[in-house]
């Protein structure tokens, strides 16, 4: 299998080009407000380009202009923080198509990092979004955090510390999420009520969980075709920060790669490995804490069409995070065993059978039915071909108009 790519030391710097600004003074107070100018006077084809410097902010930067390029002079060397942030809900907010940010950093916001909003034709590269201060509740919810858009995008990029996910794509169509890396998130990356996502070459480890591909009720669109592939999850057993209430919240710590209520997802040709409480979940969303909630009469709470095949499973499901957890594993497995790499609640749609819903074909990996409907009462290993099947595998994702490869 090819192994992932991430080397951020590897990347080069893209030469500059178009209009350029002049280099900022490093006097904090006199940046921010040259900054905030050039947003608002932006135009079309404009490229602000952010110095080498550490800047700081105390409000919220925005950008409502299409066709517009932010480019710094690395993620290591343009640095925004806003550790002092006195106004404004995100760091950067984008409400604009053709829109391009590439080689910076967002540091410390009050609430998300990066907030992209309801365009088209999206490009993030070596972006790196951080809550310096390590994993904590008070922490803004997401990173990188496009919502609503359409031809996406997310490489080379790293979101550290965010108290919900890290790299977030969320009611959006046709996406590429590849090469990124995300750490000490809540959610490492997150796939949610999206059409036609690939999501590759990523590492994702120290999450609470690695990768997830979710669909959530009550949100303006549903979302299915997700591609999870070459990717590197490991590890991923950091205690879950998140708020109680949002979705991520009932992610137990040590969960690789987990959907839940979604359909026709693929996972394959990954490394997972060493997840405490399974490497692969597959569930619904009355597994979760907003499950009896109220939800539109049209939202299909119910998971088809996962298809588990060709990874490398290795380690994990020896130490599952809760008391309910480790009761099961001690039901099912004894004090010494592991849970096996792919756990699923059990929720079949009525009309439906379980190889409706999730078909392994991956070695000698097992599937654990924990019967939530049912309370958990009977969990069971599957050892009756339940789960020996496939699907038709699903087209890749390809970007479009200017983003076209």
């Amino acid at each position: 299998m090819k192994k992932s790519v991430f080397a951020i030391a590897a990347f080069a710097i893209i030469a500059s080009c178009g209009e350029k600004t002049p280099p900022a003074p490093q006097g904090d107070a006199s940046y921010q407000e040259t900054l905030m100018t050039q947003l608002l006077d932006a135009k079309p084809g404009d490229v602000i380009e952010i110095p080498e410097g550490r800047f700081s902010f105390d409000r919220s930067l925005s950008l409502t202009v299409d066709g517009v390029t932010i480019r710094g002079a690395g993620m290591d060397k343009s640095v925004l923080t806003f550790a002092g942030q006195m106004a404004g809900a995100e760091g950067l907010l984008v409400t604009a198509s053709d829109f391009t940010i590439q080689d910076l950093a967002i540091e410390d916001t009050k609430g998300d990092a990066l907030k992209i909003s309801e365009g088209e034709n999206i490009i993030i590269r070596r972006v790196r979004t951080e809550w310096t201060n390590g994993p904590k509740t008070k922490n803004g919810a997401y990173g990188i955090y496009p919502v609503q858009v359409k031809n996406l995008l997310m490489e080379e990029s790293v979101a550290i510390g965010a108290s919900d996910a890290g790299l977030y794509i969320g009611q959006s169509q046709n996406a590429v999420i590849r090469n990124n890396r995300a750490e000490y998130n809540v959610a490492g990356i997150e796939i949610e009520n999206t059409f036609d996502a690939d999501v590759y070459g990523n590492v994702a480890t120290n999450n609470t969980g690695g990768i997830l591909v979710f669909n959530m009720p009550n949100l303006k669109q549903p979302g299915g075709r997700t591609r999870v592939y070459n990717n590197n999850v490991y590890e991923n057993n950091t205690k879950n920060f998140g708020h109680k209430g949002t979705p991520v919240a009932s992610i137990p710590a040590g969960s690789g790669i987990v959907v839940n209520s979604n359909d026709d997802v693929e996972i394959f040709e990954n490394e997972i490995r060493d997840h405490r409480t399974a490497n692969v979940i597959v569930a619904s969303v009355f597994s979760t804490d907003i499950g009896n909630s109220d939800m539109q009469a049209d939202f299909d709470p119910y998971p088809d069409g996962i298809y588990v095949y060709d990874n490398q499973f290795e380690g994990g499901g020896n130490n599952p995070d809760g008391l309910e957890l480790q009761a099961l594993k001690l039901a099912v497995v004894g004090p010494q065993g592991r849970i096996p790499d792919v756990l699923w609640d059990g929720y079949v749609e009525e009309g439906s059978t379980a190889s409706d819903v999730l078909c392994v074909e991956n070695g000698d990996a097992k599937v654990l039915n924990v019967d939530g409907p049912n309370g958990n009462k009977s969990p069971r290993i599957v050892e009756n071909g339940d789960h020996d099947c496939s699907f038709e595998k699903l087209p890749s994702v390809t970007l479009t108009g200017p983003l076209a490869e």
